[in-house]
């Protein structure tokens, strides 16, 4: 049985550009740092940044993306951090509950998120989506 995420690995261009757009404005916490790659904490997200091949990125048109949980209270000060430091948006928010919807230096689109699965689950069953059938 698969009890949850065990870690996620980016594949980055930049090492140190991109340690520190994870560490200085997104605060993660850095564990170990070596010449192609480092360990970081989301929380307790195991985050692998590498420095290896990668293709020449540019924001993909899909909807993929990796959301974080930010507190309501604290998510004024993690968008104005974010907009102060110039980090680029890919979509305006138009959940039940705040989001930012930023970009990483290699153009990995991530959120920023203030509700959970059941905040999602509560505004959907009071608007479903088109086909939508639920389970819990």
């Amino acid at each position: 049985m698969i009890t949850g995420l065990n870690h996620v690995t980016l594949s980055i261009l930049d090492l140190e550009r991109s340690f520190d757009f994870y560490t200085k404005i997104l605060s993660f916490q850095p564990l170990a740092k070596w010449d192609k790659g480092a360990y970081l904490l989301a929380g307790e997200l195991w985050f692998t940044l590498y420095q290896g091949l990668l293709f020449a990125r540019t924001v993909s048109p899909e909807y993929t993306h990796l959301a974080f949980n930010v507190s309501e209270k604290d998510f004024p000060i993690w968008q104005a951090r974010c907009r102060a430091s110039n980090v680029r948006e890919w979509k305006e928010n138009k959940s039940e509950v705040a989001s930012l919807y930023i970009l990483d230096p290699d153009g990995y689109k991530l959120e920023l998120h203030v509700g959970h699965w059941q905040s999602r689950i509560a505004a959907t069953k009071k608007k479903p989506y088109k086909g939508m059938e639920f389970f819990v």
